[in-house]
C-alpha cells in the first residue's frame, strides 16, 4: 500500500512538471540584460522542466530502473493528455517524444552509474538525458523540417543573434535551444543539492538493487 500510494506522488510530480513546462515553454523571457534579449535565448519552460529528471532519479533511486519507467511512462501519458489543452499539438508531440527518450535514458545511464559515487549516477544521467530532450524537443516544436506536425512558429523562425549576443544570426529555436540546454546543464549540478539532501530520506528498497543488478 505504501508503494502504491508512493508511486502515484512520484506520478503526480512528474506530470505537474510536464504540464507546466509545456505551458511555459510557449512564452519567452522578457526583457535584456547587458544588451542581450532574454527572450531570443529562454523560455519559462526552461526553468522548470529540469525538475522531471530529478523526479525520474529519486524513483530510480527509491523504486529501481522498472517502477522508474513506469513513472515516465505514466507522466508522459497524463502529461500529453493535459499538454493538448494547455499547449499546441506540436509542443504535446514534441514534449512527449523529447520527454520519453530523455527519461528513458536518464534512467538507464543513472542504473549504470548507481553503485558509483552518489552524485554520478544522477548528474550523468541528466545531462546525457537533457541532451537528447533537448535536441528533440526543438527540432519537433520548431524546425521547419518537422512541420508535419504542426504549423510553423513565424517568431521561433526569425532570425536572432545567436544565443542573444553573437553576431551570427539564425533561427531563434536554436537559440532557445542552445539556452535550453545551458540552464538544464546548470539545474543538472544544482539540483544534485536536493537529490544529496534526500538521500537518507529517500533510500533503495532491496527490489531496487534487484532489479539493477
Amino acid at each position: 500500500m505504501l508503494i502504491s500510494r508512493t508511486f502515484f506522488v512520484y506520478v503526480a510530480l512528474m506530470t505537474s512538471v510536464v504540464v507546466a513546462s509545456n505551458f511555459l515553454v510557449q512564452y519567452p523571457l522578457p526583457g535584456s540584460i547587458a544588451g542581450m534579449n532574454l527572450g531570443d535565448l529562454w523560455t519559462w519552460g526552461a526553468f522548470s522542466y529540469p525538475f522531471a529528471f530529478l523526479v525520474t532519479d529519486l524513483t530510480n533511486r527509491h523504486f529501481g530502473p522498472r517502477i522508474a519507467r513506469r513513472v515516465v511512462v505514466a507522466g508522459f501519458v497524463v502529461g500529453v493528455t493535459f499538454s493538448i489543452y494547455f499547449a499546441t499539438p506540436r509542443i504535446a508531440i514534441a514534449s512527449g517524444s523529447a520527454f520519453l527518450f530523455g527519461q528513458l535514458l536518464d534512467i538507464s545511464v543513472f542504473n549504470r552509474l548507481r553503485r558509483q559515487t552518489w552524485w554520478r549516477a544522477p548528474l550523468a544521467g541528466s545531462l546525457i538525458g537533457s541532451a537528447l530532450d533537448t535536441a528533440m524537443f526543438f527540432s519537433f516544436a520548431f524546425a521547419p523540417f518537422f512541420a508535419f506536425f504542426g504549423p510553423n512558429d513565424s517568431f521561433a523562425l526569425e532570425t536572432a543573434p545567436l544565443l542573444g549576443v553573437l553576431a551570427a544570426g539564425a533561427p531563434r529555436w536554436i537559440s532557445w535551444g542552445l539556452g535550453d540546454l545551458l540552464v538544464k546543464v546548470l539545474c543538472g549540478i544544482v539540483l544534485l543539492l536536493p537529490y544529496g539532501a534526500l538521500m537518507s530520506v529517500i533510500k533503495p528498497m532491496p527490489a531496487a538493487n534487484a532489479t539493477a543488478a
